[in-house]
């Protein structure tokens, strides 16, 4: 039976109260499109002034407005909703975990994925380190959906297919992601593509999409490709949700006339 999933694409600010509010107006703009599951952008909660602004709003695990909203808001619509990343607090008082987080459509809380691998590029002007302020996460994330495994990976992660091998047979990815402009029109949908191919299932990638209060761009095109690697729909930039449905038949069909995870010899 096919499911309909979404991404949603937001232009984040620094005010938490703010991107909630955007949050809730387009999660349930997807809900009403008839989507199951809902997919948040990286950062969507706060991307503020200073990469450091985002360890004053960090929340414990299970407590704290943005926690609240999405827990709420995934019982209020009855849908299994992924919430891109929020900062947890961490060990460190200076840096905060980038993590993603699960809710079903209970509202309750059934996963959780820290972000392993940490952004940094120099270019030019451009530079961007997030060790700075970001403990890596250590471990694979991975849900049980109504539809299937979800594996779960956020932005930087994209770059490491040895990630998504280590999730095992998934029917989906997800990937939230803020991709910088200069590297997202490089690389962006080339390595999506490549990672639902690989892996012979859908890809489900959330992503900021705009010029942003802190002058930072991002690259946009939150989309949705199947295993066979072709988009099935696309966002360029802006605000907004793209939609469309998992079907588990083409999916297999895909891996029964290539039978290439089978052919795995490594």
């Amino acid at each position: 039976m096919n499911s309909t999933v979404a991404a949603v694409q937001m232009i984040s600010s620094p005010s938490v109260t703010e991107n909630i509010a955007t949050a809730r107006r387009l999660v349930t703009q997807a809900a009403a499109t008839g989507a199951q599951l809902v997919l948040l952008p990286e950062y969507w909660a706060i991307m503020g002034v200073h990469d450091s602004d985002k360890v004053a709003v960090a929340e414990p695990l299970g407590t704290g407005p943005i926690q609240d909203f999405m827990s709420g808001l995934a019982r209020e619509l009855g849908i299994w909703l992924i919430g891109g990343t929020l900062p947890l607090a961490s060990d460190d008082a200076e840096k905060v975990v980038n993590t993603t987080l699960v809710y079903n459509p209970q509202g309750e809380h059934v996963g959780r994925y820290d972000k392993i691998h940490l952004f940094g590029f120099t270019k030019g002007t451009e530079s961007y380190n997030e060790s700075k302020t970001i403990v890596p996460g250590k471990n694979i994330g991975v849900i049980e959906a109504p539809f299937g495994k979800v594996g779960m990976s956020v932005c930087y992660d994209l770059r490491f297919p040895e990630l998504f091998r280590a999730m095992g047979p998934v029917s989906l990815i997800v990937l939230p992601a803020a991709f910088t402009y200069t590297t997202g029109m490089a690389h962006w949908e080339i390595l999506l593509r490549a990672r639902a191919i690989e892996n012979q299932c859908y890809v489900l990638a959330a992503a900021q999409g705009g010029i942003h209060p802190n002058g930072r761009r991002t690259w946009g095109h939150s989309m949705l490709i199947d295993p066979w690697g072709t988009v099935k729909t696309v966002l360029a930039e802006g605000e907004g949700v793209v939609h469309g449905e998992i079907d588990p038949t083409f999916m297999e069909g895909v891996r029964q006339s290539l039978p290439a995870l089978k052919h795995r010899t490594m």
